[in-house]
């Protein structure tokens, strides 16, 4: 059976009885003491069976499953269950960092624009669209797309856009950002 029980960090020690360490079973005279698993502990014998840290240390949990006593990162990366990212459809270990988007789960280096690969940053926004990630730019074009109405002249006027924008060719002078005399190159 999986516990997950509280350490009470740092009591101190009850000069009037003596009480035995449960970890290497002598008396624990020291100022302070752990208390886990209705025992009491000093501070260095309380540790992970795995990764032998400090139990004290790392945190106020600990774990134990057949007869182990774990921290918790050890605890997830040997029990824990796991999961599928959304966008690789690989397994995502249960002591791994994720994000999570709607009832989605992603392998943070997954979490990008599904269109462009854009690794979103703190504050940057996303579209969830038919369970795919979108950054705003792409999100917006689709949008733009997804309502012109497909006739034959619309096809052709936008075969002509993106003709006259890869080729380099421009409208008129002015770009809406001010005329070509007008753009500084700064160098380094």
């Amino acid at each position: 059976m999986d516990v997950k029980q509280q350490i009470s960090q740092r009591l101190p020690v009850d000069t009037g009885m003596a009480s035995e360490c449960a970890g290497c079973q002598k008396v624990i005279r020291e100022r302070y003491l752990l208390k886990a698993l209705d025992q009491f502990w000093h501070e260095d014998c309380l540790r992970c069976a795995c990764c032998d840290c400090r139990l004290g240390e790392v945190g106020s949990t600990l774990f134990t499953k057949a007869n182990l006593i774990l921290c918790k990162r050890d605890y997830l990366r040997l029990f824990g269950t796991t999961g599928v990212c959304s966008a690789c459809n690989k397994t995502i270990p249960a002591f791994e960092m994720v994000m999570r988007a709607r009832g989605n789960v992603y392998h943070l280096e997954c979490f990008a624009c599904q269109q462009c690969n854009h690794r979103f940053c703190v504050g940057d926004r996303f579209y969830l669209h038919n369970n795919r990630i979108l950054c705003e730019y792409d999100y917006e074009d689709r949008a733009l797309f997804a309502n012109l109405p497909y006739t034959g002249d619309s096809l052709t006027q936008l075969k002509k856009q993106t003709e006259n924008l890869s080729s380099g060719a421009k409208d008129d002078a002015s770009s809406g950002y001010g005329s070509p005399d007008s753009l500084v190159s700064e160098g380094k």
